[in-house]
């Protein structure tokens, strides 16, 4: 375990606090510090941070809600192991929920093409020397591209839902743009649904969509296994070296 200290100077609003722990804590799990497993007590997180111990309990509560820590009772918190069943699943949702907003989207008159999918040509149908290369950067607006497309649809519920899916993938999900090759992949395949879509070729817009869903997937699991190898070496004891 290899926390962050998200300590500050002065005095803070506790709900600040709360929320910056929050952040903080987010962030070391998201990068690794840390690790699905790891375990540890309201108090060490709070010395780390120079904190009392309510906000720390406070963002510890809020990590639990949203599926990324649960706590023992009297024992302390870990952080959840990674379920890559229980990511396919989500993916599988992800899948459903997108294929039909497409499907929706192609069923429109060529009138009706709302201001979403122009907003998603501005950003994704450019020239390659206009491209972005941040990979944090591409990642938030890959997902904004799936969210947008889905919210296009006009049905509330399946946006809700779509982006609860999004927001508990997103740990994974964000290590496809860690590879440059990846970012231009999805330039390329962002243009490609678009541009199916605004046509209303339903069916190519769906396969391409499935395709590029299922080729990101597997290349996450296999970054996220190599960076917890990777991590975990990092934190191993050296070995004794015996004379």
């Amino acid at each position: 375990m290899q926390l962050v200290s998200a300590s500050a100077p002065g005095k803070e609003r506790p709900e600040n606090l709360a929320e910056r722990i929050y952040l903080q804590l987010k962030d070391d799990i998201f990068e690794f510090r840390l690790l699905p497993g790891d375990r540890f007590s309201e108090g060490e997180i709070a010395e780390r941070m120079a904190v009392s111990r309510t906000p720390v309990r406070q963002a510890l509560y809020r990590l639990q809600r949203e599926d990324y820590l649960q706590v023992y009772f009297r024992s302390g918190w870990q952080v959840k192991p990674f379920d890559f069943a229980h990511f396919e699943e989500l993916y599988e949702v992800r899948i459903v929920l997108e294929l039909e907003a497409v499907r929706r989207l192609c069923a429109r008159a060529q009138d009706e093409h709302c201001t979403a999918l122009e907003q998603l040509k501005r950003t994704w149908l450019v020239q390659p020397e206009q491209r972005l290369q941040d990979g944090r950067e591409v990642s938030r607006l890959d997902e904004r591209f799936h969210c947008q497309l889905v919210e296009a649809a006009g049905n509330r519920e399946m946006a809700r839902l779509h982006a609860e899916v999004s927001e508990k993938i997103r740990i994974i999900r964000r290590l496809d743009f860690t590879q440059s090759p990846r970012v231009a992949a999805t330039y390329e395949e962002h243009g490609q649904i678009l541009g199916a879509i605004l046509s209303r070729r339903c069916e190519e817009a769906q396969l391409l969509l499935k395709t590029h869903i299922e080729v990101s997937k597997a290349e996450v699991r296999k970054i996220t296994l190599h960076m917890l190898h990777s991590a975990r070496q990092r934190v191993m004891p050296a070995p004794e070296v015996k004379t």
